[in-house]
């Protein structure tokens, strides 16, 4: 029975795993810390207490097909809940939703967001004519060379249009701001998640702490999880892999899946042909606040014309969660500072903020929390077969097909586990397609 050993424990980690323990292979997963999950984890809120809070909130939408699959396989799809509506709140509190209505895809929001109060007649019409672009449009060549933001100024969308609506749904999604984000990803996004099928908008929000989701599940027999056992060297003789140490141990396979941050393997093969210079990180924010009461009823939001961009109910009104993606603004500014600005700014959407006392906060900066998905990285970044005939590739990072979102890492998982199987001569396919 052919052997693999992955390196890493995020989502390219379990999804490359699973799949392959599947597949009848024995694996065998090295992750550094005591948890898996990644970047999409949980940590202690904090002194003697042992709440766990997630990093920041991770999200999925029904086009996430892959990631939905990876669920079914470990036994945790019921721990995911979806919400049918978008929320958009101006400050002073005015809120609009968007829904889905009776027409079909692409046309089913067309009730409710003509019913936006946040733009005006002119920014929907600009905005409708850009919508009714993006299918004849996303097979343009050049849409990986140019910027989101460029493709929207050539379609004449309105400084309100942009800032209140493109911005609001893009940036979270792809954590990049849209003068640096490639257009063939913020076209996958809203082609994907808000046009090609009528409910593929709709949000899931995991249930329970991210890291709640991950522990325990159920990753198969054929799966060995050896948590706090950090990758420290890979051993390479005569063109292939023949060791790595894992945790202070030698470990050998028939084959080795890299699921490791592109910082993390550079110094491991630092032989691999990737262009390392080209990948940069972009940051996300995650605030969370307690209060003595509630603040609100809503379960989540998208704050409109300021620096919080969504904000999530965690309990009651009482425990609220903002983000913050593409957060450069923030990396630097110290932690009360941060406290004090999104409170100044939560006031203004829910004014409960201004009698309630904060009992304490929680900031995460996750620093390198995803690669930058800048016009002409693409074809920069690696497919899973490496050149070493018994050495793979995963990682949002990798050419997943979409930008570093949790979709995307599973999406690198199963062709890491698609390229094992078609070395080893039993070739399986995991890739669950994207809608065409």
């Amino acid at each position: 029975m052919s052997s693999v050993a992955v390196l890493g424990g995020g989502l390219a980690g379990l999804a490359a795993a699973v799949a392959l323990g599947d597949a009848g292979f024995e694996v065998d997963l090295y992750e550094a810390r005591a948890f898996l999950g990644g970047r999409a984890t949980s940590w202690p809120a904090g002194g003697e207490e042992t709440e766990l809070v997630d990093n920041c909130q991770h999200v999925l939408l029904r086009c996430c097909g892959n990631l939905l699959d990876l669920y079914r396989r470990l036994g945790v799809a019921d721990r995911i809940h979806f919400h049918k509506e978008f929320c958009f709140i101006e400050p002073g509190g005015r809120t609009s939703h968007l829904r889905r209505g009776f027409l079909p895809a692409p046309n089913h929001f067309a009730l409710s967001f003509l019913g936006l109060k946040f733009l005006s007649l002119a920014d929907k019409i600009c905005i409708a004519r850009a919508v009714r672009a993006i299918p004849k449009e996303r097979h343009r060549e050049d849409l990986d060379a140019i910027s989101m933001a460029a493709w929207l100024r050539e379609k004449r969308q309105t400084p309100q249009a942009i800032e209140r609506y493109w911005r609001q749904i893009l940036v979270s999604a792809v954590n990049e701001e849209l003068d640096q984000m490639a257009a063939s990803h913020g076209f996958q996004v809203f082609w994907l998640g808000m046009i090609a099928r009528a409910d593929s908008y709709e949000m899931g929000v995991p249930s329970v702490p991210l890291r709640e989701l991950y522990s325990g599940a159920a990753v198969g027999q054929r799966v060995r999880i050896h948590e706090r056992a950090a990758v420290t060297a890979i051993r390479m003789d005569s063109g292939k892999v023949v060791g790595l140490e894992a945790g202070g141990q030698a470990v050998t396979a028939d084959y080795y899946v890299s699921a490791l941050p592109f910082e993390r393997l550079q110094p491991l093969m630092p032989e691999l042909p990737v262009e390392w210079s080209a990948f940069e990180h972009s940051p996300i924010t995650g605030i969370h606040l307690w209060f003595d009461r509630p603040i609100t009823d809503i379960p989540h939001a998208t704050l409109l014309d300021r620096t919080i961009q969504w904000f999530f109910n965690k309990n009651d009104g009482r425990h609220v969660h903002l983000v913050v993606s593409a957060s450069r603004s923030l990396t630097n500014m110290p932690r009360q500072d941060v406290i004090d600005l999104v409170l100044r700014e939560l006031t203004e959407f829910f004014p409960a903020v201004s009698e309630a006392h904060l009992e304490k906060a929680h900031v995460v900066k996750e620093i390198r929390a995803t690669f930058s998905a800048k016009p002409g990285l693409e074809a920069r970044r690696p497919v899973a077969a490496t050149g070493i005939p018994n050495f793979f590739l995963a990682g949002d990072w990798t050419r997943s097909g979409w930008p570093a979102t949790m979709e995307g890492a599973v999406r690198s998982g199963y062709l890491a586990a698609e390229a094992v199987t078609q070395r080893a001569g039993r070739p399986r396919p995991f890739l669950i397609p994207d809608i065409a």
